[in-house]
């Protein structure tokens, strides 16, 4: 990734922005071509200390730049973008990782045609594993995508959907993360259960999950099909696959994902009504 020629805003560095600052001056970004911005004083002088990287007020940062990244607080939003509407350059592209916010709510505080770049990401980009959703604005053009699509490809990979799809991508993976923790959790205690030291339980199912995850992606095989060889008729996984169809836990995976895509879209619509 090469970001010559090109000054990036971030505004608010937080876990995920700093996430996103430090996967982007490993992948290659210049520390001078970045400037940052928080509330808080000591945390300004703490970004320049750790990553080099210059700071400045909101609406000086955005002036000078031609991307600008929002890692804000959803209620945060609209007074953010009040303070650097301004200050906004014609043809900066304005990327949001504010979850919920929908991309008119963020063009409307903005000068008119003003691209806008809506991003779902998760929290395995913090070792550079991430998943992000990219979704255009009614101004964004596919270099905007192709702009953020490489910029979230610096902690993890990044696909191109449409906006709409946002709220089911935030079930998936936004929140996705969560449910795999869930599961690992219940593994160890089960483990624990059946007599096995916790830190010896807690390796075998980490290991067990990564390992998993990786002959997933790599081999390109379905995931029923890689079920389906660890599964002998009669075996011991067998047994253990009977009871989990018996507690219908698919079932209830498909309903814990819409409930997280239905409140999903209801924060959405909470962020229409305070901001629209």
């Amino acid at each position: 990734m090469n970001d010559e020629g090109s000054t990036l805003a971030l505004i608010g560095v937080g876990v995920m922005g700093e996430t996103l600052l430090a996967g982007l001056l490993k992948a290659g970004w210049s520390a001078d071509r970045i400037v940052a911005t928080d509330r808080r004083e000591t945390r300004r002088a703490e970004l320049v200390e750790l990553h080099g990287v210059r700071t400045a007020e909101n609406p000086e940062a955005v002036a000078e730049a031609d991307t600008v990244v929002l890692v804000v607080k959803p209620q945060d939003v609209a007074d953010v973008l009040d303070e650097i509407s301004d200050s906004v350059r014609p043809g900066t592209l304005v990327v949001s990782l504010c979850a919920g916010v929908p991309t008119d709510l963020i063009e409307q505080r903005l000068p008119a045609q003003t691209p806008v770049v809506r991003v779902m990401p998760n929290t395995p980009a913090q070792v550079g594993e991430g998943m992000a959703a990219v979704s255009g604005g009614r101004s964004a053009a596919p270099e905007h995508l192709e702009r953020v699509t490489s910029m979230m490809g610096a902690v993890g990979r990044a696909v191109v959907v449409p906006e709409n799809y946002q709220d089911a991508v935030t079930a998936i993976s936004g929140s996705g993360p969560a449910y795999l923790f869930f599961v690992v959790e219940a593994m160890i205690e089960a483990g624990v259960h059946l007599g096995l030291p916790r830190d010896t339980a807690t390796e075998l199912v980490v290991q067990t999950m990564l390992g998993s995850a990786t002959l997933l992606r790599e081999s390109g095989t379905h995931p029923t099909v890689l079920r389906e060889n660890v599964t002998s008729p009669g075996g011991t996984t067998a047994a253990a696959v009977r009871e989990l169809e018996d507690h219908k836990v698919r079932a209830a995976f498909i309903t814990a994902m819409e409930a997280a895509r239905d409140r999903s879209r209801a924060l959405a619509e909470t962020a229409r009504q305070q901001h629209g």
